[in-house]
């Protein structure tokens, strides 16, 4: 297995979530920085690395449908097209799966993309067997079916070809404007009651926005892309997500209000997960980017977790636990109520499925 720098890089990259290549859990062998007289750790470092660059890996898959039995979410099977996401953002709780490719769930999580270039020919092959039932169907539980890669790509689009074409009702969760190239194909889908999107928006901070989620569309970008979708009369809701104590805990009610005046008609939230290595990621980041809230942050995050940095039971995973996850709680439904938000989620008709043809192109003989 190859060795991975445990070293903690100081200063930041341009563009790039974390620049920790951080061990990830299973790894046997390690390397250690240390001082041998030419200089410290961190300036040898900053010496020979060369900016990231991103590498895509191409994966053939032997399935693409992924079952939840998770009562938290709110869907029977996922899509993901992409194992990491170049969008960097450091909570992102996908980081871990990074893991079992022996890669880093930091830095490679970002610059080691495995696109799943069969993607759409498994999901057909799949949808076309006899014994094949439609459940609740989500495109991106994981890693963002939009992130830049898919402009050259095209992955999540041919998935959706193929949903359109048996009529498979599916929901999507993206914070990239790129969605909007395929609205000829998703607004069809919304007309007949076979699609919904949901928007992740933060912050509205762009500053905050540019080290947290540094690769991702821009707050205002995201709020233009729900009232593009919402224009095109596609169902959009808000996910207000993940909520962090003391630093875009206070955007609440302005995030919700701005997603509502975009067109918004259903919003959720949860709070901070720190699974596995995003808790020592993310607290790197804190030190980096708001060292004098740190420690006060992570005191709550704490609070909500039962005194732990993650609690991974079903049923608190989502809202935390405790008397600030209540007054959190508390505070977005209020909030929702006062803006007319009715929902979390959309019901999508899955009765209008038909299998989809073996091949591309070909007819049914009956």
């Amino acid at each position: 297995m190859a060795q991975l720098l445990v070293f903690q890089p100081q200063r930041p990259d341009k563009g790039r979530g974390s620049n920790w290549q951080l061990a990830n859990r299973f790894s046997t062998d390690t390397r250690e920085a240390f001082d041998d007289g030419w200089g410290t750790p961190d300036q040898q470092a900053q010496e020979v690395r060369l900016p990231p660059q991103t590498q895509v890996i191409e994966e053939r898959v032997k399935s693409i449908l992924t079952g939840n039995d998770s009562p938290d979410i709110g869907f029977d099977l996922s899509v993901n097209p992409y194992r990491g996401c170049e969008h960097g953002c450091i909570y992102c709780y996908a980081r871990p799966t990074h893991s079992y490719l022996g890669l880093s769930p930091g830095l490679d999580f970002e610059t080691r993309i495995v696109a799943k270039v069969n993607a759409a020919e498994r999901l057909r092959e799949t949808l076309a067997r006899p014994s094949y039932e439609p459940l609740r169907l989500n495109l991106g539980s994981a890693t963002d079916c939009y992130q830049p890669v898919e402009r050259k790509l095209k992955i999540t689009r041919s998935i959706i070809e193929v949903l359109s074409e048996c009529e498979h009702a599916f929901t999507l969760f993206t914070k990239s404007a790129g969605i909007e190239r395929d609205l000829d194909l998703i607004a069809p889908m919304a007309a007949r009651g076979l699609a919904a999107v949901y928007i992740s928006i933060t912050t509205l901070d762009p500053q905050l926005a540019r080290t947290m989620e540094p690769r991702a569309a821009a707050p205002h970008r995201r709020l233009q892309t729900i009232a593009t979708l919402s224009k095109a009369g596609v169902p959009v809701g808000v996910s207000v997500s993940p909520m962090i104590p003391f630093l875009n805990l206070h955007e609440i009610e302005r995030i919700l209000e701005a997603a509502r005046g975009a067109g918004a008609l259903a919003a959720s939230s949860i709070v901070l997960r720190l699974p596995w290595e995003v808790s020592p990621l993310f607290q790197h980041w804190l030190q980096q980017h708001a060292p004098e809230r740190a420690a006060r942050i992570m005191a709550r995050v704490r609070e909500l977790r039962g005194g732990r940095d993650n609690d991974a039971r079903f049923g608190s995973r989502m809202t935390g636990t405790g008397i600030w996850a209540q007054l959190i709680r508390q505070r977005f439904d209020k909030a929702s109520a006062k803006l007319g938000f009715d929902r979390t989620h959309f019901e999508l008709d899955r009765s209008k499925f038909r299998p989809p043809s073996a091949q591309p192109g070909q007819r049914s003989l009956f």
